[in-house]
């Protein structure tokens, strides 16, 4: 089968939608399909490469509007592509939007992975409004099947109630052999108790919930003085986080990682005592991918009820989960399992046990393979 997935970006860059396509588009490879990824050429890198058995091929852009790279020789370059089915994603347009006309024009099937609506602020709300009502309804009705990893992003979601009969549920996965329990260094082992939040500091990951966990910290100190909260992730907000974080006595009580190199991601996550994530946008926030690396990696989470993983979490007590945007209750979870270590480790057995179960991405792309076949057997 020829695949050709059509994410904005591709690794090295670094987002949970790049992610995304990367392991599934690998796991597909593996599974000996011929997939194409045409994507926006950020960061630089070569214009054409095979990884890890999935063709590349990265378009120049010419800037862009909101989170969206515009490639203005995507149109061109889809059509000249041999595919047997066409793979998109929301929620950053333009590559969404040529990737339907291309299907149509080919008479090819097109799925799409709705990961989150598209979500503005300020004036870009009401760019965003009118895309959600016009082009994404557009992309909606030519889509094939939609994909979403999480069944509440129907309820969350204004757009998709329309389109229950299209949907297919197939949840993210974690690479289990790379995400696992590691002995750490002697040298490498943490001091006092350290809580981890890993996420890109930019306006558009504000919904993370940095903000509210920064403020659930100073309640957690008064009650685990040795406690730690370790932020990995760089971007433009990284300095107001910092400022937040001083104007609220914690300078001493929160390290700011920077961008952390995906070589050091395995070693940071079993460096902590617990992860957290605080997500407080239900229709932002669909899964969650970095708590099944942290559960993967044999550590308890705390979380948020809106998050995709966070039934499993906590039907299982493979962590705390608390309502999102209650930074009491916030502060109270991350309080329990600090002063209680056994509990975090009995979580984290659990948690790995989980990851290997469900969530691996051999897993995911098989579920992903039939419902390809489905469409392309159908037609």
């Amino acid at each position: 089968m020829k695949i050709l997935q059509t994410p904005v970006r591709f690794p090295p860059f670094a987002g949970g939608v790049e992610n995304y396509v990367y392991n599934l588009s690998r796991e597909l490879a593996r599974l000996g399909h011929e997939v194409t990824v045409l994507c926006a050429d950020e960061p630089k890198s070569e214009r054409e490469e095979i990884l890890d058995g999935v063709r590349v091929r990265r378009l120049p852009y010419i800037g862009k509007v909101a989170n969206t790279n515009i490639t203005p020789t995507l149109p061109v370059e889809i059509l000249r592509e041999e595919f047997d089915l066409v793979h998109t994603h929301l929620p950053t347009p333009w590559s969404a939007d040529w990737s339907a006309l291309a299907a149509a024009v080919k008479g090819r099937p097109m799925v799409l992975t709705h990961h989150s609506d598209i979500v503005g602020r300020g004036r870009m709300s009401y760019a965003a409004k009118i895309y959600n009502n016009v082009n994404q309804k557009i992309v909606l009705n030519k889509s094939s099947k939609i994909i979403i990893t999480n069944p509440k992003v129907i309820e969350s979601s204004p757009y998709l109630k329309h389109y229950s009969h299209k949907i297919e549920i197939i949840p993210v996965g974690v690479d289990i052999k790379r995400f696992r329990p590691i002995d750490l260094p002697e040298k490498e082992h943490p001091v006092g108790k350290k809580v981890l939040f890993i996420s890109v500091l930019d306006r558009f990951h504000r919904f993370k919930g940095l903000d509210r966990l920064l403020m659930a910290m100073v309640d957690v100190v008064k009650e685990v003085p040795e406690a730690k909260l370790v932020v990995g992730g760089g971007g433009e907000l990284l300095d107001r986080y910092e400022n937040m974080a001083s104007s609220l006595g914690l300078k001493d009580r929160v390290e700011f990682l920077g961008r952390v190199p995906e070589d050091d991601i395995v070693e940071l996550y079993n460096s902590c005592d617990l992860f957290v994530l605080p997500s407080i946008s239900a229709s932002q926030e669909t899964f969650g991918m970095v708590l099944l690396e942290a559960m993967a990696c044999a550590r308890p989470v705390v979380s948020t009820e809106i998050v995709g993983v966070a039934e499993m979490v906590k039907r299982y007590g493979a962590g705390l989960i608390v309502e999102s945007g209650d930074e009491k209750a916030l502060a109270e979870a991350i309080t329990k399992l600090l002063k209680n270590e056994a509990l975090r480790l009995r979580m984290g057995y659990v948690g790995r046990k989980i990851a290997e179960r469900s969530y691996s991405w051999n897993r995911v792309a098989l579920k992903t393979q039939a419902l390809y076949e489905g469409l392309i057997k159908g037609g």
